[in-house]
């Protein structure tokens, strides 16, 4: 009964510790940071190519004026041929991904459920492709064209589905080897005290057993003792 005892009660807290340095070990926070830091990084550097691309001044001999009509520029591109598609539409489709796929990381967010993170990517390509489009309309040789903001939100509500999860799969298991990678540093380097050979794990402490003498033999030494 007493070993049964001891056991269950050294066996719980060491699980209990090891489950929290599997969920917070210092290797699985050190590898979320450096992921989140790499994705703010590529985050702003994306911007500024975007901003880069659509808000600088171009030097041509006239511009079209801003359109506000729905699929008028994507039925002139489907009308020019397969190229000028490719390249109007494609391009207006492919340019807000990466947006959909860094805002996650680079916000510490690619954890939370994949429904919110799509309307969170949706929402926000909407508003900068529209906070895009007003600009455009100031600039030097640029326009601003409502086409390409549903392009740009229809591309990321199609392809982020599709592109996220993969990429989160793979992130969530890089902190996770980070952490196990820890565990097994911290078990090989000795922490735990060596173990007696001959005696089991977990088994009480004995107390040495004492020898009582009969009473006639006790009666007789002490006996002796008072005749010296």
């Amino acid at each position: 009964m007493g070993n049964r005892t001891l056991r269950t009660g050294t066996a719980a807290p060491g699980g209990n510790v090891l489950s929290c340095v599997q969920r917070h070990g210092p290797g699985g926070r050190t590898a979320a940071f450096r992921i989140r830091a790499a994705g703010f990084l590529l985050l702003g550097a994306y911007l500024l190519f975007v901003g880069w691309l659509t808000l600088r001044p171009l030097a041509v001999p006239w511009v079209l004026p801003t359109n506000t009509r729905p699929f008028a520029t994507i039925r002139a591109d489907l009308a020019d041929g397969p190229t000028a598609a490719l390249t109007g539409i494609g391009g207006g489709l492919l340019l807000m991904v990466p947006l959909a796929l860094l805002l996650p990381i680079a916000g510490g967010g690619w954890r939370r459920p994949l429904p919110a993170l799509w309307l969170r990517a949706v929402g926000v390509t909407g508003l900068l492709s529209s906070g895009i489009a007003v600009t455009q309309s100031g600039i030097s040789g640029q326009m601003g064209n409502v086409d390409s903001v549903l392009l740009n939100t229809l591309g990321v509500a199609v392809l982020q589905p599709l592109l996220f999860p993969p990429l989160r799969g793979w992130l969530l298991r890089g902190p996770r080897r980070a952490g196990t990678g820890g565990r097994s540093a911290g078990r090989s380097g000795g922490g735990a005290a060596p173990r007696q050979s001959g005696s089991p794990e977990g088994s009480s402490p004995r107390t040495t057993r004492v020898h009582l003498t009969p009473w006639p033999e006790a009666g007789v030494a002490h006996r002796g003792y008072l005749h010296k």
